[in-house]
């Protein structure tokens, strides 16, 4: 096999990434834009001694879980890897993807996955999106998600996978843009002002919140503007403004002012209400949150009188609900500002017998924390894990299972790092009786999952 080579690959298997699997002699070759039973000529552009790159170039036989893509740019956009294959598929390849990861990484035999929780909706269910922005060489603004593997946008006025109601802010905001010259960062010169556009809609609410990320801000008749919309569209309560100056990928700066209306907007969550700034990190998919807080829920199954340890509580998300089921909740969140919102969110639902600390998990898990000496005679009954992608970092790890609660909740984003854990913890004392795997992400390769442990042992108290 050499590189540009043309083969004919018959896909097997969808991976992680969301590329489909098939095998060329004996290497295993990747093939974006290819479904679970497609016979595909393709072209190899990358080849190492066990695996091999590919680029399809035609179908010589369509899988019958193909479909036609909802989206009309969905061939060159990355924002979704997946429009091509029909729901119910994905939804079969997202649990095999998860029990693939417990068996080969974690050494799980015949773990308990569940068949994979859905909304049923498989479009529009984005609450949020986020959009670099550039010029065209007519000096047209574009706003949109980057082409596969680069950076060229592509423009978008709509997009079928966020709420519907947030369409008609894209091709407005643009001209208004355009009119005022306002300048468009550019990422190689680090010069230009607008960065990104963000829109925040309140599935249950109908709230919208517009937020520009900005280099720093110098942007005339700026608060002008954001009156202007604000006035424009009847669903949107706040206009805010990022400062990013920093040379980063990073969307969100550390700076965030309100400059027409509200800095928030206010969303229902799980019987509850929660207000949702600019760069609060909240679940994309409301409803699909609202079935991983149903799982969570019915596994628990509290009675009353349990002390849970919220670990990534964020701004108390999953505390405040489980809150409402229980005698107490520790909340542990390393961001301030989420912390700060956590606790505004208590307020705003009278809640008080939950704790919010602010400080990295590790550190608060340690024998001499803040938390612990709050608590010197109490141990949780129950501890909710809800990492990054990354998963836990080790020190985390090894503090949970010295803490050695009865039950433990993992609720992952990313299958690999999951059943690494999974395996640490299952061979320290843990059995793991159940993961629920939620479609979080519809038509992207992304799967949530829900991991439900047990205690065989107890360990002493910190």
């Amino acid at each position: 096999m050499q590189q540009g080579q043309v083969v004919e690959v018959e896909i097997t298997d969808l991976a992680d990434g969301g590329d489909g699997v098939g095998k060329c002699g004996d290497r295993v070759v990747f093939v974006p834009d290819t479904a679970i039973g497609d016979r595909a000529q393709v072209r190899l552009v990358q080849v190492k001694r066990k695996y091999a790159r590919g680029k399809l170039q035609d179908l010589k036989h369509e899988s019958p879980s193909r479909q036609r893509p909802p989206c009309i740019v969905a061939d060159k956009c990355g924002g979704c890897q997946w429009q091509h294959i029909e729901h119910p598929a994905q939804l079969a390849a997202k649990q095999n993807q998860v029990i693939q990861a417990l068996v080969r990484i974690g050494r799980l035999d015949h773990p308990p996955v569940q068949p994979v929780q859905t909304t049923g909706e498989s479009l529009g269910y984005r609450n949020k999106a986020t959009y670099p922005l550039q010029v065209a060489p007519s000096g047209e603004i574009r706003a949109g998600y980057y082409q596969k593997g680069s950076h060229k946008l592509v423009n978008l006025n709509q997009c079928p996978v966020q709420d519907e109601r947030l369409n008609p802010f894209l091709a407005q905001i643009k001209r208004d843009i355009a009119a005022q010259g306002w300048t468009i960062y550019n990422e190689q010169q680090h010069q230009g002002e607008l960065r990104h556009l963000g829109v925040r809609v309140g599935r249950q609410t109908g709230q919208v919140l517009l937020t520009l990320v900005a280099k720093t801000g110098k942007l005339p008749e700026l608060e002008v503007q954001a009156h202007r919309w604000l006035s424009s569209f009847d669903n949107l309560v706040g206009v805010c403004l990022n400062l990013n100056g920093d040379r980063t990928n990073a969307i969100f700066g550390k700076s965030t002012r309100t400059l027409a209306g509200q800095s928030f907007l206010q969303e229902e969550f799980a019987g509850l209400q929660f207000r949702l700034r600019s760069d609060t990190f909240f679940q994309v998919n409301t409803e699909a949150a609202e079935l991983i807080w149903q799982a969570i829920a019915r596994e628990l199954n509290l009675q009353g009188h349990e002390t849970i340890l919220d670990t990534y509580c964020g701004i108390g998300t999953f505390s405040l609900p489980l809150a409402q089921q229980a005698k107490e909740v520790w909340g542990i969140e390393v961001h301030p500002g989420s912390v700060a919102q956590a606790q505004e969110n208590a307020q705003l639902n009278q809640i008080e017998n939950v704790e919010f600390y602010t400080g990295d998990v590790a550190e608060l898990l340690a024998q001499d924390s803040p938390l612990w000496q709050a608590h010197p005679q109490e141990k949780p009954d129950i501890v909710v894990v809800d990492p990054p992608r990354q998963g836990c970092q080790p020190p985390v790890l090894e503090a949970l299972i010295d803490l050695g609660c009865d039950r433990l909740v993992y609720i992952s984003c990313k299958p690999s790092t999951l059943a690494r854990d999974l395996k640490q913890l299952c061979a320290s004392g843990y059995e793991l009786k159940q993961v629920q795997p939620v479609d979080l992400f519809p038509q992207t390769a992304h799967i949530e999952a829900v991991a439900f442990l047990t205690r065989n042992n107890r360990t002493s108290q910190p």
